[in-house]
Order: C-alpha cells, then sequence, then structure tokens
C-alpha cells in the first residue's frame, strides 16, 4: 500500500483545528539563545502534531497551567507547541500534511468491534 502526500507550506494555508497533521519542524538542537557562535546544527524533521486555532494548556484539573492562550499552534502528544515560520517558537513548522486514513477506512480513529474488524479485513488485503 502507498500513500501520496502532499506538503502544505505552512505559510501559506493553516490546518483545520483539531485536525492531526504531519509536520516538518525545522530548528537548532541544541538552541543558545545568547551566544549563536556555539549553537548547535539545524535539522529538519517529521513529526506527528495536532493543529490548534485556540490551544490553551490544561493540568489534570482541566484548567489552564499558567492561564496563557496560544492562537494558530502545533501541539505534539507532550504537549509541545511549535509555530509556523514567524512564530514565537524556537523551532517552527515548514510544512504539514494530512495523516491519511487507516487502511481500508475513510477515518483516522476506528474503535471496539469496528476496529478489530477493519484490522482484520486490512491484514486479509
Amino acid at each position: 500500500m502507498q500513500v501520496n502526500v502532499e506538503w502544505v507550506d505552512a505559510r501559506e494555508r493553516l490546518p483545520e483545528p483539531g485536525e492531526p497533521v504531519a509536520t516538518a519542524t525545522f530548528g537548532t538542537w541544541p538552541p543558545d539563545f545568547h551566544d549563536q557562535s556555539v549553537a548547535g546544527e539545524d535539522y529538519w524533521l517529521v513529526r506527528p502534531m495536532v493543529f490548534h486555532d485556540l490551544y490553551i494548556p490544561a493540568s489534570s484539573q482541566h484548567e489552564s497551567e499558567d492561564e496563557s492562550h496560544h492562537h494558530n499552534c502545533f501541539v505534539d502528544s507532550d504537549g509541545y507547541i511549535r509555530y509556523p515560520s514567524g512564530g514565537p517558537s524556537d523551532d517552527h513548522i515548514t510544512h504539514w500534511a494530512a495523516l491519511p486514513f487507516l487502511p481500508g477506512l475513510t477515518t483516522h480513529v476506528a474503535n471496539g468491534h469496528e476496529a478489530t474488524e477493519a484490522l482484520a479485513r486490512a491484514r486479509e488485503a
């Protein structure tokens, strides 16, 4: 099974809010904010993230940890926030692509009996 990926320049268009996407992230590791002569190497890598038009970091009590609000940002599974180029993050999202659907389905998520049956069909194909 092959999937074609259409990369979108994050400066030109953003995903729909709540959409899980693959992101191309550019940055420098390790970063050094005071002396660029000792900063690390540039990197560009692909990461799964979710796009938010409004993101409020939540604690276990579902309240904002620091009462901050983030607009038009990408958030990874660890809660790390990145922005498109020009945003306030140290590393930034250059491009994004929609994630493919599950094999044989038209959705990103299947639960319960539907998940078991869909996986069996995909393995038989």
